[in-house]
């Protein structure tokens, strides 16, 4: 992984000057707003990790220490509203980090390294993440945007931006509804809506609202994305990904690039190696059977590409992961 940092702005040129909202200057959430957003989030997590909240569609998470290495997943649509504490994840190439002054939202479904850069028992790293459902989106749009979607250059799997004071008293306000019980099942999905037409009325607006529209490309290109995750094991074809997402050849390796920064193949062959460490790390299968059951057929292929994504080769990556 590269050390350079490219932070992806939410969207530029005419579609930013097409969303009034989005021009409005906005302050920084406060330091105290930040407080009363930590405190809360670590009611709902009391140790590290993650923890789902009584209410679908949300989830917390923490970290009390850095990472020492590379941890590696594969991202959810959402957005993540960070009360402490600084993440860095890496997609391919690019490095993106964040922390309680910028938020990043994730479009889509990818592959990726993460590292915990700031962290500690007395401040640890506490993030509250609202996934993002394309259909729900789908249905927020029209009315955030009733006279029209603005045309966006950008088609990305990560956006950052900075951290919108709206949308952190919006989280604030629906966890505490969830921790007072009054009626949260019923509330809390639409404050939920409210957090998403925040986010569909702020500068990332016309390029994450693509996310739902089913004849966008990042949608045709998330659908693609779908089909490669649930057929991992099986040989693909450009051709066959491009009928399904409804697109020449051409223009869907060259979409599907721009959003993931990874060819089809290069994506397929990630998501193998994330899975067959998975099976290495947690089902103590050997590495002839964990190499097969992922799709490759050369273990010498496999034990090479191993090695070149994760640092060490599989017998000495898992030995490492035990002692450490």
């Amino acid at each position: 992984m590269t050390e350079q940092q490219n932070v992806v702005p939410f969207q530029s040129g005419k579609s930013v000057q097409s969303n009034k909202s989005a021009d409005k200057q906005k302050s920084a959430p406060a330091p105290q707003e930040l407080g009363v957003l930590a405190r809360l989030i670590e009611r709902f997590a009391p140790h590290d990790g993650r923890f789902d909240l009584p209410v679908p569609g949300l989830h917390v998470l923490r970290q009390s220490s850095p990472s020492s290495e590379l941890q590696h997943t594969l991202s959810k649509p959402g957005l993540c509203l960070v009360a402490q504490g600084t993440k860095c994840v890496y997609l391919a190439d690019r490095r993106y980090e964040y922390n309680e002054s910028r938020m990043a939202v994730y479009a889509a479904e990818v592959p990726l390294g993460v590292k915990f850069i700031e962290a500690s028992k007395a401040e640890p790293y506490l993030c509250l993440v609202v996934h993002i459902d394309r259909k729900k989106l789908s249905e927020l749009i029209f009315r955030a945007y009733p006279n029209g979607l603005p045309m966006t250059r950008h088609n990305e799997a990560i956006y950052l931006d900075e951290a919108n004071p709206d949308i952190v008293r919006s989280a604030i306000r629906m966890l505490e509804l969830i921790l007072s019980q009054d009626n949260a099942d019923l509330l809390a999905p639409l404050m939920i809506d409210e957090i998403l037409i925040r986010l569909l009325r702020s500068p990332a607006g016309a390029a994450i609202a693509h996310i739902g529209l089913s004849d966008s490309h990042a949608f045709k290109v998330a659908e693609a994305i779908t089909w490669i995750k649930e057929h991992f094991r099986e040989p693909i074809k450009i051709d066959h990904l491009a009928e399904l997402a409804n697109m020449s050849s051409s223009s869907f390796h060259h979409h599907f690039k721009s959003v993931t920064k990874m060819t089809p193949l290069q994506f397929q062959k990630t998501m193998r190696l994330q899975e067959a460490r998975q099976l290495l790390l947690t089902r103590a299968v050997d590495i002839s059977t964990a190499c097969h059951r992922v799709g490759y057929a050369s273990v010498s292929q496999f034990s090479r590409e191993y090695s070149r994504m994760f640092g060490r080769a599989p017998s000495k990556d898992i030995s490492h992961y035990r002692d450490h």
